[in-house]
């Protein structure tokens, strides 16, 4: 589990893909990160949990599944790209974010980006199906990073055009890589894990 308060940045420093096997092997090196982390240990990577595989001073390996690629924009990432970084949480750690699985539901674009000063605000579609499991004032993960929602798109918007807005402060755009974020570019949405469970539940209608 992670809390979605990003704790440093990392870079793609090698990419080997398999498209035989659906599998992709990312090399990465993570400063402050790797430290008694050990092989199968889990590390968020723009939001998505991904297990050690072999370790190297401050660089590590990961393999990315198909099903990671697709739903992701992992797949996406090359040499130089620089990625957020969490460590999973330790027991009796503070919870400063939101309960973050990493577990990316989907991946939406940047659609507005408009500079307040103090503060900026994003805008970022989300698919239609995810749209329901957002409310303004609940939280959201974008590239891992614990984000509160400022406002949603209406629950009558046509299908298509759902997005998401919200607002962040100057040290977030330094820390993390939304500093760098323009209009058009693909970002990691983790919605709550609450909502997910009440809407299963609901799909269910109460049904043992």
């Amino acid at each position: 589990m992670f809390t979605g308060i990003v704790t440093g940045t990392g870079t793609i420093t090698g990419i080997a893909t398999d498209p035989r096997k659906d599998l992709a092997v990312l090399t990465l090196k993570a400063p402050g990160h790797t430290e008694d982390l050990g092989l199968g240990g889990s590390l968020a990577v723009n939001g998505v949990c991904l297990t050690a595989t072999a370790l190297d001073g401050d660089t590590l390996s990961v393999d990315v599944m198909g099903e990671t690629l697709n739903r992701t924009t992992t797949g996406q990432l090359a040499e130089g790209s620089i990625v957020n970084l969490e460590r999973c949480t330790p027991a009796g750690a503070r919870l400063d974010g939101h309960v973050v699985q990493g577990h990316v539901d989907a991946v939406g674009a940047v659609l507005a980006r408009e500079d307040h000063g103090q503060w900026t605000t994003f805008r970022v579609s989300v698919p239609d199906q995810y749209a329901p499991l957002t409310a303004e004032k609940g939280s959201i993960a974008l590239d891992g990073i614990s984000l509160t929602l400022t406002a949603v798109s209406p629950a009558d918007t046509p299908a298509g055009g759902h997005w998401v807005e919200v607002g962040i402060i100057p040290i977030t755009l330094a820390e993390t890589t939304m500093g760098s974020r323009q209009v058009g570019d693909r970002i990691n949405i983790e919605v709550d894990v609450l909502a997910k469970y009440v809407a299963r539940l609901n799909a269910f209608g109460g049904r043992n």
